[in-house]
């Protein structure tokens, strides 16, 4: 596992599994540390840091609807112990610093994107790179079926691809719009927890938008782990979401969906089709994959 310090074992030539959580973390178990020494390093090849604003100008010329917004920064996590009782399940804490989608386009999108990295194993390595934590959600329906997106070719990130249904938390919904001027105040317990309450309510809320089906028919989010991308190092933070429709009648809410247009399709497989749907999918999302494999051994 990888944390503050430590290395991140190499799962698949396509994932890393930075922490895996088999048995799963309810809302309760899992809290944040948000500080400002998890934010981006700017790095020293100064050319290098002037590439992100030409790769977001350029961008921008051809698509002008992008919008800059803040997002939050992976930057590791510890295990909290359950005080010395051994009947008391470990918690965990994710640290979590702000960058924004250009710099995200301008590092780990990038086709400079290794120029980025540190040359060691733990979480330093992406010191210099945006690395906003995504998010994404293992959706099985009342008939066992496991929903998959097939994104559209328009999107900015993984065009094309069959993915989870899942985004990212957003800053904006705790009231973070940004801190440019190194002003907000994040030495603060109930913004830590405004932020961890994000991460589970953010998750539904994408499953929400992406496929259509309303909120009262999905269970509470259990936290099961983070893959990181091999390429681009894109970290993930995957949630296991259990779906109370059958796969049929979330197909009907799909055609209504609020965010329709990100994907082209939605399909259903079974837990024994999934490793070979996985295939398909992008490195950090063939890890979530992985890590709903664990769960159900």
């Amino acid at each position: 596992m990888e944390g503050s310090s430590g290395k991140a074992p190499l799962v698949d030539a396509a994932f890393q599994l930075l922490l895996a959580c088999p048995a799963g973390l309810s809302r309760s178990q899992v809290s944040v540390d948000f500080k400002n020494s998890y934010d981006r390093e700017p790095h020293p090849d100064k050319k290098l840091e002037e590439s992100i604003e030409h790769i977001w100008n350029c961008r921008l010329a051809v698509s002008p609807s992008l919008f800059n917004g803040s997002k939050f920064r992976y930057g590791g996590f510890h295990m909290i112990d359950g005080e010395g009782d051994l009947e008391k399940p470990q918690n965990l804490c994710i640290h979590l610093g702000l960058t924004d989608y250009k710099t995200f386009v301008g590092t780990n999108l990038s086709h400079e994107w290794e120029h980025f990295l540190v040359p060691v194993e733990d979480v330093t390595r992406c010191r210099h790179t945006a690395s906003p934590l995504g998010n994404g959600a293992i959706v099985e329906t009342a008939d066992s079926q496991i929903l998959l997106l097939q994104r559209s070719v328009d999107v900015g990130e993984f065009p094309g691809h069959v993915v989870f249904p899942g985004g990212h938390s957003e800053p904006d919904e705790v009231g973070i719009k940004s801190d440019a001027s190194g002003s907000l105040s994040r030495m603060n317990n109930e913004l830590n927890g405004k932020i961890a309450a994000e991460m589970f309510d953010g998750i539904i809320r994408e499953v929400v938008e992406e496929t259509g089906v309303p909120a009262t028919y999905l269970s509470e989010p259990i936290f099961l782990g983070i893959s990181r991308r091999v390429i681009n190092v894109r970290p993930t933070a995957f949630f296991y979401v259990r779906c109370y429709l059958s796969s049929e009648a979330v197909f009907d809410h799909y055609n209504h969906a609020e965010h329709a247009f990100e994907s082209t399709k939605l399909s259903a497989v079974s837990r024994d089709d999934l490793p070979h749907e996985a295939k398909k999918m992008p490195g950090c999302h063939q890890g979530g994959a992985a890590l709903y494999t664990l769960m159900c051994r």
